[in-house]
């Protein structure tokens, strides 16, 4: 006998057969401002699986970089009554493009190492993203079915992912993946009345850590042999402070008057400080 569901269980909140008022409400809260981003996708079928699994929780901006079909047979098929999703998914040839209007960029993988170290699940993942969604876009970032994201992708990416998994297998099929990121997202968001934070977007960090990167290897601070592994350090910690256009403008500033001072300002310094002037 199929057991009723009771007021404590929370998938009676979720089934519409279940609980019908329950998913009326529900209805509302539907993650139009999240975007899911494919970084070159291998099978059209996991492509059609994904197509799905967003329109089941509210979602239809996917995003394609690089390869994949999405009017083949199996992609079609795959995606079920999710077709429309295929058909709005936009393309763009790199990736720092396809979320340059984001205000959270987070990445997913389920591989070790130096930059990998700092990720945590989707459940403690999902809070941050509904509080960033009520300002402006933002990006869940899923890399290819084989190897995942690259270091190189990464860099874009403001916070990671990783889905915990049984240590024999840990390599989740990517619709699998998608599924249970937005699940957890979609859950944060019938939970919370979440404070906006307006991020700056994407795009303008990455002109900001482009002026960044100049200025330290300028100055000596970055090794020119291998300037991105102090990058990605500064990256993890400005993208955890989540930062604003304000914040933006300041930093870029700083490191704009970093640049001036090496150039011919320490000139200009120096002999405001013998005349004892301000130097401002």
């Amino acid at each position: 006998m199929r057991q009723q569901a009771t007021e404590k269980d929370p998938l009676s909140r979720l089934t519409p057969e279940a609980c019908p008022e329950q998913s009326r409400r529900a209805s509302p809260l539907t993650l139009e401002n999240l975007r899911i981003v494919l970084v070159e996708p291998r099978g059209s079928g996991n492509i059609g699986s994904i197509a799905r699994a967003m329109k089941n929780m509210g979602l239809g901006d996917l995003a394609i970089v690089g390869s994949g079909r999405t009017e083949s047979f199996w992609a079609r098929a795959m995606a079920s009554h999710a077709k429309d999703v295929l058909k709005q998914a936009r393309r763009f040839a790199t990736l720092r493009e396809a979320v340059a209007d984001c205000g959270l960029v987070v990445g997913t993988t389920c591989r070790g190492g130096l930059y990998r170290r700092h990720s945590r699940t989707p459940r403690e993942t999902a809070p941050e993203i509904v509080a960033a969604m009520q300002a402006g876009k933002c990006a869940l970032v899923f890399g290819p079915e084989d190897h995942g994201l690259s270091n190189r992708d990464l860099k874009y990416c403001q916070t990671l992912i990783t889905i915990p998994s049984g240590s024999a297998y840990p390599s989740l099929n990517v619709a699998q993946a998608v599924m249970i990121c937005v699940y957890e997202i979609f859950i944060a968001r019938l939970g919370q009345a979440p404070q906006k934070i307006t991020r700056a977007p994407a795009e303008d960090v990455e002109r900001l850590f482009d002026r960044m990167r100049r200025t330290l290897l300028k100055i000596g601070f970055l090794d020119s042999q291998n300037p991105e592994h102090i990058l990605f350090a500064l990256r993890r910690v400005l993208g955890r402070a989540g930062l604003e256009e304000a914040d933006v403008r300041i930093l870029t500033g700083l490191f704009r008057q970093i640049e001036w001072y090496v150039a011919e300002g320490w000139k200009t310094v120096e002999e405001k400080e013998r005349k004892g002037l301000k130097i401002r």
